[in-house]
């Protein structure tokens, strides 16, 4: 049994099994199963502040993606609406009752995010739809209304003229969005 392992105990009463180790010699070495353990350096400051930001706006995105799918899809159906229609007052009166709706819908949880979580919304928008939203305020409510929000958007550190570039700068919000639609089966 050299160079083997062996049950060092083999009676009835013995409770811990010890397990030993024979050597060449014939000496036994009683020998036991470490768990293993994970060594791992101190983050830096700098490490720490990246997965800090990684995960507020992961954080941001699982918030905010479900709104901007939905968005698009209300786009489209108001589009689809208005395809035919040619008068000013019509096409008014069809989105504005369309507003209302969303107003009851989504009104509370939008009022609700934050101006970090409002900011990831508005690019996740533009991914959607590849209008700004500053364009579709305009498309939809008029030059003076777009103008005014985007005036309240500065105020904030904010742009409703914001794009998304996925190549870019917007590449981590890019995989965090691929990640939520494999997860969740969105669909672009």
């Amino acid at each position: 049994m050299v160079g083997t392992k062996a049950t060092a105990q083999h009676g009835i009463y013995d409770t811990v099994k010890v397990y030993a180790y024979v050597t060449p010699q014939g000496d036994t070495i009683p020998m036991s199963y470490l768990p293993g353990v994970e060594v791992r350096a101190k983050m830096t400051q700098q490490w720490k502040n990246y997965w800090a930001d990684w995960t507020r706006l992961r954080n941001a995105v699982y918030v905010t993606y479900p709104y901007a799918i939905s968005a698009s899809r209300i786009m489209n159906e108001i589009n689809a609406k208005l395809v035919g229609v040619a008068d000013k007052k019509e096409r008014k009166k069809i989105i504005h009752s369309r507003e209302k709706e969303l107003k009851k819908e989504f009104g509370d949880k939008l009022t609700n995010l934050s101006v970090y979580q409002g900011k990831v919304l508005m690019k996740l928008i533009y991914r959607q739809t590849g209008n700004n939203c500053y364009e579709i305020i305009d498309e939809y409510k008029g030059s003076f209304t777009a103008v005014v929000y985007q005036t309240v958007a500065i105020l904030f550190g904010s742009s409703l003229k914001q794009t998304y570039d996925p190549s870019g700068k917007d590449v981590l919000m890019e995989r965090i969005v691929k990640d939520v639609e494999k997860m969740y089966g969105y669909r672009s």
